[in-house]
């Protein structure tokens, strides 16, 4: 995959994240919720200054050293993420901690906003970025079952 395709994804995305979150920063105030698909569904305006479900709460900058440390490292091992199921990973990977590490560097926290339920169960809320590193774990899973040979074709 060229290199300037998989920058401009992966700034794209990034892009994606900031906006949906500046959105919600304007629109909704801290900790309120607006209904999208009532019982199912809501955009709700909330802070993270964990990891993912609001684990190690309070340790910012923690993870902006961690967040850092792994997208250079990233970077480096670009070639080591072959075929386009690999390589879509890395970027979507990429792109979400972008998206993270910005708001942890501008806000001091990362804004979620994503929020669904279903009946009585209550998904923690997340974001742009946080989807971005989850769908990039399951492609790095699908690729880990592709053969060698699939992999090494470009």
């Amino acid at each position: 995959m060229n290199r300037f395709i998989a920058l401009g994804a992966i700034v794209m995305l990034a892009l994606i994240d900031q906006g949906t979150k500046a959105l919600i920063l304007r629109d909704i105030p801290f900790q309120d919720s607006i209904p999208v698909i009532p019982g199912f569904f809501n955009l709700t305006h909330l802070y993270n200054t964990g990891a993912a479900f609001g684990m190690l709460h309070d340790s910012n900058p923690f993870f902006i050293l961690i967040s850092t440390s792994a997208f250079i490292g990233l970077i480096l091992m670009r070639r080591h993420f072959v075929g386009l199921t690999m390589r879509w990973g890395w970027i979507l990977l990429l792109a979400g901690i972008l998206g993270n590490v910005t708001d942890r560097l501008a806000r001091g926290h990362v804004v979620d906003f994503l929020d669904f339920q279903l009946g009585s169960y209550h998904w923690p809320s997340f974001n742009v970025a946080d989807s971005c590193i989850c769908i990039a774990a399951g492609l790095f899973l699908i690729g880990s079952f592709q053969s060698p040979n699939k992999l090494n074709k470009r």
